[in-house]
């Protein structure tokens, strides 16, 4: 499956205008959400081919917003790649266990985002 659009779910605006730029200049269709109720509002409307996930968020965090996903029958075949402050390898390792298919650390290198978006294709 061609990846073509992408939500990126991440509570901070500059983080998520800083992300869709980059997105967008690579060709990808970009829809943002700042939390999980938003997030799961922009999967109806979206319907992204890929998620980008930031951890550290009000409410309901990014591990267990991916975790909620993957398990969800609607949702698991979107891939989630976790794109986050958090640089511990526990973390990482985490995230991978709650269903993500690649851990990014921010800042985001644009090179390791395009190799990971590539390996899912």
């Amino acid at each position: 499956m061609a990846i073509k659009k992408v939500l990126v779910v991440d509570d901070s605006k500059t983080e998520l205008v800083f992300l869709s730029d980059l997105l967008q200049k690579q060709g990808y269709e970009v829809a943002t959400a700042e939390n999980a109720d938003e997030a799961y509002r922009a999967l109806e409307t979206a319907k992204p081919d890929l998620i980008l996930m930031d951890v550290v968020m009000p409410g309901k965090n990014g591990f267990q917003l991916t975790r909620a996903l993957t398990n969800d029958p609607k949702y698991s075949d979107i891939p989630i790649i976790m794109c986050t402050s958090k640089n511990q390898e526990t973390d990482r390792v985490w995230g991978m266990r709650q269903g993500a298919r690649g851990y990014i650390t921010k800042p985001v290198d644009a090179a390791e985002l395009r190799e990971k978006i590539s390996a899912l294709n």
